[in-house]
């Protein structure tokens, strides 16, 4: 019986202590008089927020390849294989934007290589074009295991590639392939794919049609008579 009592109060000792702590007693004795049951003061002050530092953006073309290739935060330091950067020059007439490269790209250092390159090949001369006056990039410029890429991946992705076109400037463009397209233009309509949509930049809006990727035309080629349509509107848009 008597350990029950001590048991009670100790328990009754630490939870009447307890209270006091909660209270804002943190010393036995003071020389001062305190009111330990006033409330405690509320800044209303913000603290100062801290500064970081924005990341630079490149500035040129050519920074861009260098920041794409080096730059220790972009999502493909984490997958195997070499950047493919993305190719030409500024101002040209057409910049053609692909999903990543396939795996005959990896191999081959280059995007659209091997009978999807050849394809692509024979659908830019039908239009009066060669690679040779082009710009060409990609949303990723290396291939993840599987071809899988987690959502936050995309958004910066699709973010740099905003910048990317910002800074090449091109006349029009050429979205291929569902991810890409669906990334750039989400709402497509329903009167099919030779629809003219304009593409939002870091430096304002550039007139954008969208087409299949040549992977697929290979292996569905009655697709092919709407990605015909689709470089008709094309070379009518180029013209005017």
């Amino acid at each position: 019986m008597r350990g029950l009592m001590q048991e009670d109060m100790a328990a009754a000792a630490n939870a009447y202590l307890a209270w006091w702590d909660m209270a804002g007693v943190d010393c036995a004795i003071d020389e001062a008089a305190v009111n330990w049951l006033r409330p405690a003061a509320i800044s209303l002050s913000p603290s100062p927020p801290t500064a970081v530092p924005a990341e630079a953006r490149p500035a040129t073309l050519e920074e861009f390849r260098i920041w794409l290739a080096q730059s220790p935060d972009q999502p493909e330091r984490r997958w195997p294989g070499v950047p493919i950067l993305p190719e030409g020059q500024t101002k040209s007439p057409l910049m053609v934007i692909t999903d990543m490269p396939d795996p005959a790209d990896m191999e081959a250092g280059s995007l659209l290589a091997d009978r999807a390159g050849r394809l692509f090949d024979a659908m830019l001369a039908a239009i009066g074009l060669s690679r040779d006056n082009i710009c060409l990039a990609s949303l990723f410029s290396s291939r993840p295991p599987g071809g899988m890429v987690e959502a936050a991946d995309l958004s910066i992705a699709a973010d740099r590639m905003r910048t990317l076109v910002s800074l090449a400037t091109p006349d029009r463009l050429l979205i291929m392939g569902d991810r890409t397209i669906r990334t750039f233009l989400p709402v497509q309509d329903k009167a099919g794919m030779d629809n003219l949509h304009f593409f939002n930049h870091d430096g304002g809006i550039v007139p954008a049609l969208a087409t299949f990727h040549p992977r697929l035309l290979l292996g569905q080629p009655a697709a092919k008579v709407e990605s015909w349509r689709t470089l008709q509107r094309l070379v009518e848009e180029m013209h005017k």
